[in-house]
């Protein structure tokens, strides 16, 4: 008889515990006087969000150092710098985006490149400015602000106030540090959501 009535108080408990659970799911839903249901835009831009929310890996070192060229290396994990006029993407004027070359994080646009003159690619502003991180160095006898991407932290170059505007901001950065996704790739190599921005 007392296993008995702990076992029907565990199956109401359980019951109350389902009930509760579906009417949560329930208030998430609207009702139509057909019968059907309807789950409410908030939750559903959530889902999508997360859906769509990409993943960014980062390989091990060991995997970085056979993926990136020896450049490319220096410059994300030891924060070294390309030379000037000779590098990739200073004189670059296709349209797409830059995303970073260890994780793919996209970085900057080509409708915020300029001319800077200084023979590196240059951006007024990032593409996506939660993927950018800004850092104090006090490398050269000087106090600079270094950009780093968010995710796999790979040195990225430098910030300074002598942009254009409307930022008057100028992202001198390294090509090394960066892939270029031209416009007519964006869909395939997973970053269709940017291609919007050149309509």
């Amino acid at each position: 008889m007392k296993i008995f009535k702990i076992t029907l108080l565990s199956l109401a408990l359980m019951f109350l515990g389902l009930s509760a659970l579906h009417s949560k799911e329930m208030d998430k839903m609207e009702m139509h006087k057909d019968g059907s249901q309807t789950m409410h835009s908030d939750e559903m831009m959530k889902d999508q969000t997360m859906a769509k929310k990409p993943m960014y890996s980062v390989p091990s070192d060991a995997e970085l150092r056979q993926q990136l060229t020896p450049l490319q290396y220096e410059v994300t994990q030891n924060e070294g710098t390309e030379r000037a006029f000779d590098n990739t993407y200073w004189n670059n004027h296709e349209a797409g985006i830059y995303v970073d070359v260890v994780s793919g994080e996209p970085l900057f646009s080509s409708i915020d490149k300029y001319e800077s003159g200084t023979g590196w690619p240059s951006f007024t502003k990032p593409l996506v400015p939660e993927n950018i991180v800004n850092k104090e160095d006090r490398s050269l006898f000087s106090v600079r602000t270094e950009v780093r991407s968010k995710h796999a932290d790979s040195h990225l170059g430098h910030v300074f106030g002598d942009g254009p505007e409307p930022t008057g901001l100028r992202y001198c950065m390294n090509s090394a540090s960066l892939r270029f996704i031209p416009l007519a790739d964006l869909e395939k190599e997973g970053y269709g959501e940017y291609m919007s921005l050149f309509k």
